[in-house]
């Protein structure tokens, strides 16, 4: 379907477009590409890597587009001052959105299984890519993230599988509203919870995703998507849960530890029961796992060996990733960046001992503004007294953009209501505070999405804290 056709990837180190230009590539096409942050200098072994792989890559400036039968691949958000877009509409050559070239992609393939909702979409992907690998499935995948099991020397960025079998295994975005895009055989969703659209929005793009599937993954410890379950035939649905006894799947027994969580999943319609040990820790992985083990019965994998294999998952990186330990402190890169990521997350490691020192790095001014409240709920509420949270301003690439509500307002909102919040000019500061204030037993949690740079910013504080 992609054979002899060429396409540039506009911004193709992003977490969202290397895999997929990955995906393309392997599927026949010519692949090239621009990135800023490839202009800028940063994230270097990325761009290495995609080199390596026979990406072509050019400045963002236009030059990389010369001819009609390019294909300008670009997110929804891409503006027409942008060289590329420029470049493209002088020679003729056709745009198409990222999101629109994923859909053509999974809606092609015979067997699409589609990752949904607010939160855990990147981990709940991988864990049912590392099922069904280990079913001999040979599925094709398309995280938002590095998936630590398929990670290795010639594969250092493993944030797309692709593979021969039926199965294409995808996140699907409900921010842009591309999820209406996607016709799923299998429909998770994970939950559905205020981010980038109104509630009312949301309901209607998720309603109208689990109407197209044969089978529903559905979250009952969600209330939106409880509510959504009472919409779809018992016979087309499989429900799971934590806590509530009529769900299909359900856990019991979690026992947490640091570094995982043990428990058994119970299939109601049986009775039977199988233990998992997950190497990634808090409840909401096991209630991720739960919905990868419902996705991967619902692709005919049996419940004993699904449950077998999940246990082998390692993890997604930047998802409570620990770093190292240096001198008696951890640093631990994490993705969260929305008020239930977060919340996740501090409820996770306040489970053990140690205070939090917290850098938490806004995605965008825009998510800042519409979400300022539950943000500041989430951290008044997450955050322990003697927990410290240093905020620098959202990340910002350029483009116009309100920005009237930035981290400064935020931060003062939550020290109003007695935590130990800050807003400082930049992120060189928040790493000096942070190494400042660090003592043996602390846990320094790097948080932020939308910036690969921040895992380089962790490993570094690690080295100045050891050095």
């Amino acid at each position: 379907m992609l054979q002899d056709k060429a396409y540039f990837f506009c911004g193709v180190g992003g977490s969202g477009m290397a895999p997929l230009a990955l995906i393309v590539q392997a599927r026949g096409a010519q692949v090239e590409g621009s990135d800023r942050a490839l202009d800028q200098g940063r994230i270097g072994k990325k761009f290495e890597f995609l080199s390596g792989r026979g990406v072509g890559l050019f400045p963002q400036d236009g030059s990389g587009i010369t001819r009609p039968e390019q294909i300008l691949v670009a997110s929804a958000a891409v503006e027409e001052t942008v060289p590329d877009v420029q470049a493209a509409r002088r020679v003729g050559a056709p745009m198409m959105t990222r999101a629109q070239l994923l859909a053509q992609l999974f809606n092609a393939a015979p067997f699409g299984i589609g990752v949904a909702g607010t939160s855990g979409k990147s981990t709940t992907t991988g864990m049912i890519a590392w099922i069904l690998h280990e079913a001999g499935r040979d599925p094709t995948v398309m995280n938002g993230a590095e998936m630590k099991n398929f990670i290795t020397p010639e594969q250092p960025f493993a944030s797309a599988l692709v593979g021969n079998g039926d199965v294409f295994a995808s996140e699907v975005d409900e921010s842009d509203g591309s999820i209406a895009l996607y016709r799923p055989k299998v429909a998770v969703v994970n939950n559905i919870s205020l981010d980038h659209k109104s509630m009312e929005e949301l309901r209607q793009l998720f309603g109208a995703f689990v109407a197209k599937a044969d089978t529903a993954v559905l979250n009952l410890d969600n209330d939106e998507t409880a509510a959504l379950a009472e919409s779809v035939p018992a016979d087309k649905r499989v429900t799971y849960s934590l806590s509530r006894a009529d769900a299909d799947l359900t856990a019991r027994n979690p026992i947490p530890a640091p570094d995982g969580i043990s428990f058994e999943v119970v299939e109601r319609a049986t009775g039977a029961a199988y233990p998992v040990r997950l190497k990634t820790p808090g409840l909401h992985n096991v209630s991720n796992a739960l919905a990868a083990l419902g996705a991967a019965m619902a692709s005919g994998v049996a419940l004993k060996d699904a449950a077998a294999a999940v246990g082998g998952f390692a993890g997604i990186k930047r998802r409570m990733d620990v770093i190292g330990t240096a001198k008696g402190v951890t640093v631990i890169d994490d993705f969260g960046h929305n008020p239930d990521k977060i919340g996740a997350t501090l409820d996770t490691l306040h489970a053990f001992p140690g205070r939090l020192l917290v850098m938490f790095q806004p995605h965008g001014y825009g998510p800042l503004r519409l979400m300022k409240g539950a943000f500041v709920d989430c951290f008044v509420n997450g955050l322990a007294a003697d927990d410290v949270l240093l905020m620098p301003e959202p990340v910002y690439f350029g483009g116009t953009v309100d920005r009237s509500v930035g981290s400064r307002e935020v931060a003062e909102a939550i020290a109003a209501r007695g935590r130990n919040a800050s807003a400082l000019p930049d992120r060189p500061a928040c790493g000096d505070r942070l190494v400042e204030l660090a003592r043996p037993g602390d846990r320094i949690v790097i948080m932020g999405a939308r910036d690969d740079t921040l895992s380089i910013f962790a490993a570094e504080l690690l080295e100045r804290i050891g050095g």
